[in-house]
């Protein structure tokens, strides 16, 4: 068996989102497993919607997940992939060809025309359909004109699924068709057969969204006299009430993920795992993905995209990343507020110490801003643990602490001396502190705040909260 050659064809009239993104995935797993190639190609003939912009984002966002294409024009190139619109040779010699050998024919019929015959339809509740009067007319080649094909009005048209099986179509339920508008412009259906069979795509994996178009394109391919690739059409995503996903689950566009603080391998690891699994197995790497992914694997019920489900996974990339890596990959979310690392060792040991307590690298960025900005107490954690007895206790830390290395064991050492003298309880104490130096009373192991923040910054934080213990005493608030 030849090496599969399959092909993601995004319309540039949005944003990628999750939907595309799964298709786009399944296809180069498929790809990577099978030693096959993976095409990307931008499917742009309906100008009036698409625009240059979405394009990049498509780009951009596939680039982000880590799904490589391995064909195009000029792949180093600021275009990469194949662009319908620059592919208007190969859909004009196939519509002549479909002509010559009387596959298709020539329509006259006006969009008005077609509006009111529909509208007839429509009120005798019958499905329109054209009606063909232009079928066997002789319509001159210099008469502005559609193009139409020519279908078999008895027998059905079967679509052999890879996941859904043998899905017949009746002929009478489809009409002949436009490959090329009156105004020269190729259609969609036209365009993705003329495209896959010059490509050579041997599998087209996409959503179900797509299936009541391929009884139409399956006829093109036999007027062609082309053979049919492998179809295998990917249900659908819903949300987590089980209705179709939509923005009003919430962000859906895989950059919107991206600027939410997702890893990319995150959402890759989910979207795979929407209607295709490998045993009970939740978590894999990307190489464990191209490893075990086949399409026997992909279920035919639809999924449910869970948001919760791909911060829990979020996490646990996070976690699994060393804390050079997760320091790296903070670093936009950090210097997005304005903020500013001493290097990249400290910002390493900043992420690792923050990761424990965040899903997601914005949520590890939020934690974070003890470490870059002088806090204001939280007033409830304030008044919980920074009361007027535990001004003593602290008076005596910040004594220690300034005769202490800034190492983790004389830290220690002084919190336990003023344990010993003071009688509290080491959550007591630990919490007066956590508020004082970072504002909240939630944050990571105390001694790994203070190193982080560094003698000075610790000492004066301290500081002013013993300050504003007294200065409360004296107002008479105490």
């Amino acid at each position: 068996m030849p090496a599969p050659r399959v092909r993601f064809a995004p319309s540039p009239t949005g944003h990628l989102h999750v939907g595309g993104a799964r298709t786009a995935l399944f296809n180069w797993l498929f790809a990577r497993h099978e030693k096959g190639k993976f095409l990307l190609r931008i499917e742009d003939t309906d100008r009036d919607r698409s625009t240059e912009e979405f394009v990049e984002a498509i780009l951009e966002a596939m680039r982000w997940i880590g799904l490589d294409w391995d064909e195009g024009p000029d792949v180093g190139g600021p275009h990469g992939p194949y662009r319908q619109t620059e592919r208007a040779a190969f859909y004009a010699a196939a519509a002549e060809r479909l002509l010559a050998e009387g596959k298709a024919y020539r329509c006259v019929c006006s969009p008005d025309e077609l509006d009111a015959r529909r509208k007839e339809a429509e009120a005798k509740r019958i499905p329109f359909r054209y009606d063909g009067r232009c079928r066997d007319a002789d319509i001159p080649v210099d008469r502005p004109a559609a193009v139409r094909l020519r279908l078999p009005r008895e027998g059905e048209v079967v679509v052999e699924d890879a996941l859904r099986g043998r899905i017949p179509f009746p002929n009478r339920d489809l009409d002949d068709w436009i490959l090329v508008r009156t105004s020269g412009g190729p259609t969609y259906n036209f365009c993705v057969v003329v495209d896959d069979v010059s490509m050579e795509i041997t599998h087209v994996i996409r959503g179900d969204d797509h299936l009541a178009n391929t009884p139409k394109q399956v006829h093109l391919f036999a007027a062609l006299g082309y053979p049919l690739p492998i179809f295998a059409h990917v249900p659908m995503i819903l949300g987590p009430d089980r209705t179709r996903l939509s923005k009003r689950h919430g962000a859906t566009s895989v950059l919107a993920f991206r600027d939410a603080g997702i890893l990319p391998d995150a959402l890759v690891n989910t979207l795979a795992r929407l209607s295709w699994s490998a045993g009970d197995q939740e978590l894999f790497t990307r190489e464990e993905l191209v490893s075990k992914f086949t399409m026997d694997a992909i279920g035919a019920s639809a999924a449910v995209f869970n948001p919760e489900k791909l911060h829990w996974v979020n996490a646990t990339k996070m976690k699994a990343l060393s804390p050079e890596e997760l320091g790296d990959v903070a670093e936009p979310f950090l210097a997005a507020k304005g903020w500013s690392a001493p290097d990249r060792v400290w910002r390493a040991r900043l992420a690792a110490s923050m990761r424990e307590r965040a899903k997601t690298l914005v949520e590890l960025a939020e934690a974070a801003a003890f470490a870059f900005e002088d806090p204001e107490p939280d007033p409830k954690a304030a008044a919980k643990w920074l009361k007027p007895e535990v001004a003593p206790p602290l008076a005596d830390l910040l004594a220690r602490l300034e005769a202490a290395a800034w190492e983790e064991p004389p830290l220690k050492a002084a919190f336990e001396a003023t344990l010993a003298e003071s009688g509290l309880k080491m959550g007591t104490l630990a919490q007066a502190v956590r508020v004082a130096v970072t504002g909240g009373d939630v944050s990571p192991p105390i001694y790994d705040v203070l190193l982080l923040l560094g003698r000075e910054r610790s000492l004066a934080r301290i500081r002013r909260a013993i300050e504003g213990l007294a200065a409360a005493r004296g107002r008479g608030e105490a």
